[in-house]
């Protein structure tokens, strides 16, 4: 039953609807991004088995240091945060 789906004329007649639904300038871009996921799970199956583990945030990054210069009540209280204008 499968081996009779993928004769001549069947993949010919799959490639024309994927034509006149994608397009000439699409097909090419499509057929890339099968072919790069294809390898990437190829890839990845026979990759060993490893389990990679993101760094957790460290707070020092997420709050920035304050100079030693302000004074000690200007540095308890916070700041504002900076709103971003938008151009239009």
């Amino acid at each position: 039953m499968i081996a009779e789906l993928f004769q001549p004329m069947h993949l010919l007649l799959i490639l024309v609807i994927a034509l006149l639904l994608f397009g000439p300038g699409k097909l090419p871009q499509i057929a890339a991004n099968m072919g790069k996921s294809i390898r990437e799970f190829k890839s990845a199956l026979s990759a060993q088995d490893e389990v990679k583990v993101a760094a957790p945030p460290q707070q020092a990054e997420a709050q920035p240091a304050q100079p030693a210069a302000q004074p000690a009540q200007s540095a308890a209280q916070p700041e504002a945060p900076k709103q971003e204008q938008k151009s239009a």
